[in-house]
């Protein structure tokens, strides 16, 4: 049994919130990529394992809902937290019914996120 790996993946399309979130990450000591949209993080996806994605829900190209969709299709046991600028209740409700762990307002805040993160790696989920 190796060690366990605490990668992450940060999509999202406004690159000052896609660089800021990498970057407090990665100084908390976990491995972190980003991209800039679903179709990018899928194509990462299909070549790279991640413990965690974090995903933003307003972006062009293919919305968060719709990544979240095809993710699920594609790799079913990633966990996600869906973040976004707009607290719609239609939209938490779609990323809660598509298997978002959690829901997280914009701007995220390190301690909320760090807590959530916790649950997602405490579970001793695999990576897939």
């Amino acid at each position: 049994m190796g060690q366990r790996l605490n990668k992450i993946l940060v999509v999202d399309d406004e690159e000052n919130a896609r660089i800021g979130l990498t970057k407090l990450l990665s100084q908390e000591g976990y491995e972190v990529d980003s991209v800039a949209d679903g179709y990018e993080a899928l194509e990462f996806l299909g070549e790279n394992r991640v413990n965690l994605v974090i995903s933003d829900i307003n972006m062009p190209r293919m919305n968060g809902l719709a990544f979240l969709h095809e993710l699920n299709r594609q790799h079913p046991s990633t966990n996600v937290i869906m973040i976004t600028a707009f607290g719609e209740v239609e939209s938490y409700l779609q990323a809660m019914s598509l298997g978002a762990f959690e829901y997280l307002h914009k701007p995220v805040k390190l301690d909320e996120l760090k807590a959530v993160m916790d649950k997602i790696f405490n579970r001793n989920v695999p990576v897939q």
